[in-house]
């Protein structure tokens, strides 16, 4: 089984070089699989660069259960949720996601619940079982 994200998610401070570095790649490989970087000297935190090749089956994270969406949690897995609520056409994000769960987190899963035909409490904007499986949120395989 692949452990490796597919996509990885560039930081502050973060260099092609040091992507490589990380994922156990060589930069030519990282440039191979990243055809529309069209200069690899300008990645800017927010930017996705792919570090795997994609699974032929996916792998989605597992739903954390509702206690997990509060604005004191900060994880890689929030900002992967708001990756693909973009994705979606479901963003309220002003500036795009980050690892905060935060009120642009809620209104823009709100979008989606709604968009899958929830309504009432159901699309309250925090992810439920069924409506976070759906969203299909890449596995992100922490073990660090």
């Amino acid at each position: 089984m692949n452990t490796t994200p597919e996509f990885y998610v560039v930081r502050e401070g973060d260099s092609l070089s040091k992507i490589a570095d990380k994922f156990h790649l060589s930069l030519a490989k990282i440039e191979a699989m990243n055809p529309e970087i069209e200069n690899f000297d300008l990645i800017h935190p927010g930017d996705r660069v792919r570090v795997a090749a994609p699974s032929e089956e996916p792998e989605f994270e597992p739903f954390p259960g509702k206690d997990f969406f509060q604005s004191s949690v900060s994880s890689p897995i929030i900002e992967v949720m708001g990756f693909r609520l973009m994705d979606e056409g479901c963003s309220v994000y002003p500036d795009g996601p980050d690892l905060q769960w935060s009120e642009d987190d809620r209104r823009s899963f709100a979008k989606w619940q709604r968009k899958l035909g929830f309504t009432g409490s159901d699309a309250d904007g925090i992810p439920g079982r069924q409506s976070w499986e759906r969203l299909h949120v890449p596995a992100l395989h922490m073990s660090e």
